[in-house]
């Protein structure tokens, strides 16, 4: 049985207390047809020493300047080579069994090309805070409501990445959202009900402390397929949306 190959790209930049507990969670899962790649964006912590401890497991690793995160994943899936991609950073953990069970969906589901998971919140110890459960896609939805897609339990087929043209480097934190809109122009993303991964929620986390400029990177996205609409049917939609997520995830056991 021939298994995919699943090229994870994990950007990194002075994250020693989390890095090696991320590496692991990937290594430790066996999986076959692995290919991983860090790129570091020339940390200045013990970064550099934990990937070189995991060097030899590694497909490509660098530590240098760049341009921020979103230059680091496009410079990661620019080396990879699997038909499967997807990117983890370095304070976030997969679940033990998660490239099995991605690997085997797209084996046995040719027709997906964007599949997603559920989540589980963590804190910065680790300790569990809640799950994240979801909801199916629905555009309504993810357009008027919020990007509700997790994104380290999110999975893509190359031709995919390729066809929208990849991450748009524009985008320095919103980069996930601007690419599953892109991938939702092409593709039904398809959801799978079961736990991927696990998000670290804590102050000094990146879209925390730049929560102001991620909500504009969020309304520029959103500005592409609502400026038409007029202000007041705009918040209209929006009051329905967050009540159909509710009401949907309250009917799925979601909550």
């Amino acid at each position: 049985m021939t298994w995919p190959k699943i090229s994870i790209v994990t950007p990194s930049f002075n994250q020693e207390r989390f890095l090696e507990e991320t590496i692991l969670s990937i290594h430790r899962q066996n999986y076959p047809g692995l290919e991983h790649i860090i790129i570091d964006g020339g940390s200045n912590d013990e970064s550099v020493e934990i990937i070189q401890k995991y060097a030899s497991r590694l497909a490509y690793w660098v530590s240098e300047p760049d341009g921020g995160q979103t230059d680091a994943l496009i410079k990661g899936f620019s080396k990879a080579s699997g038909e499967i991609l997807a990117w983890l950073n370095s304070d976030d953990l997969y679940e033990p069994h998660t490239l099995w069970e991605v690997a085997d969906w797209f084996r046995n589901h040719p027709e997906d090309e964007f599949i997603y998971g559920d989540a589980l919140w963590i804190d910065i110890q680790g300790r569990p805070i809640k799950p994240k459960k979801e909801i199916p896609f629905n555009w309504f939805i993810w357009l008027y409501d919020y990007n509700y897609i997790p994104q380290p339990s999110a999975f893509w087929r190359r031709g995919l990445y390729e066809r929208v043209g990849g991450l748009d480097r524009s985008f320095d934190l919103a980069m996930d959202a601007d690419l599953w809109a892109r991938f939702a122009e092409v593709c039904f993303p398809k959801h799978v009900r079961r736990i991927w991964s696990r998000m670290r929620f804590y102050p000094e986390q990146k879209n925390q402390r730049l929560r102001e400029k991620s909500n504009e990177e969020d309304r520029i996205i959103r500005q592409r397929y609502v400026r038409r609409n007029p202000p007041t049917a705009r918040c209209i939609k929006r009051v329905a949306a967050k009540l159909l997520r509710i009401g949907w995830k309250l009917c799925t056991g979601s909550f």
